[in-house]
């Protein structure tokens, strides 16, 4: 983990209310492994003292990528940054996604744009294999050309039925998971809305097979000082809390203890 002022390289539109920032950080991109996240600073946001995490989306010895959404008064101010300024973050932060277990068949699964944190385990996967995502309509569905270049069969689904399936992911993903002859061998790298992580969870404890969840909860500190991302994590003698940004944010879906 580093603390730098990183450079703005690049800033734009990316599609919908997507965006792209890109920081010129040669301490933080290197260090960068699939699945983890960076805490951001949002200048002209004095007020609100916390940083912001974000899903890192690419990263190499010269930096790294965040995609996201305005969403909110953060976000917001975000959109005003142009090249050439400075942010301070703090990263790379929590345990990212494991190295896919030899002899399995890797899926990705991804909502909205949770499959920003799920390119770097596609790039990196020694094996490619489908990338099913969801999102409300066509304009959530992010990054398919990126995931096939890299040689992934992407299947979206929208809920209106804008492009691919219709219906939630699990629309697209339960036909095929049915067809699989043998579905013990598939290992699930997933993130997205916590409905969707239990949702491939419950699926992957019922049919017998392995999936990673990267948890949706707010990780106000990153570091695991401030306690606000705690979830409940199974144990031999029933349960204990669990950090999400410094257990986690990937956890196996059978340590997970949701609340009903």
């Amino acid at each position: 983990m580093k603390q730098e002022k990183a450079t703005v390289v690049e800033h734009h539109n990316f599609q919908g209310d997507y965006r792209i920032l890109r920081l010129a950080a040669p301490a933080v991109g290197p260090l960068v492994k699939p699945g983890q996240f960076l805490e951001l600073r949002v200048p002209r946001l004095d007020d609100r003292i916390l940083r912001r995490p974000f899903s890192i989306y690419k990263a190499d010895a010269e930096g790294a990528s965040i995609l996201y959404k305005t969403v909110g008064r953060g976000t917001e101010a975000m959109v005003s940054l142009q090249v050439g300024d400075e942010v301070d973050i703090i990263g790379p932060l929590g345990n990212g996604f494991p190295e896919l277990t030899k002899g399995k068949v890797p899926v990705l699964v991804a909502g909205g744009y949770g499959n920003a944190a799920l390119y770097l385990k596609a790039k990196e996967s020694p094996v490619k294999g489908i990338a099913f995502f969801g999102g409300r309509t066509a304009q959530d569905i992010l990054c398919i050309e990126e995931f096939q270049v890299l040689g992934w069969d992407v299947r979206p689904a929208t809920d209106d039925g804008s492009l691919g399936t219709k219906g939630l992911v699990t629309a697209s993903f339960d036909p095929w998971m049915a067809e699989q002859e043998n579905v013990q061998s598939l290992e699930l790298f997933v993130c997205g809305p916590n409905p969707m992580l239990k949702a491939m969870g419950d699926r992957a404890i019922e049919h017998g097979f392995t999936a990673w969840l990267s948890m949706d909860k707010n990780m106000a500190c990153g570091v695991g000082a401030c306690l606000t991302c705690v979830i409940k994590r199974k144990t031999t003698d029933g349960w204990e809390w669990a950090r999400c940004c410094k257990d986690g944010p990937v956890f196996e879906s059978r340590e997970i203890l949701w609340e009903e």
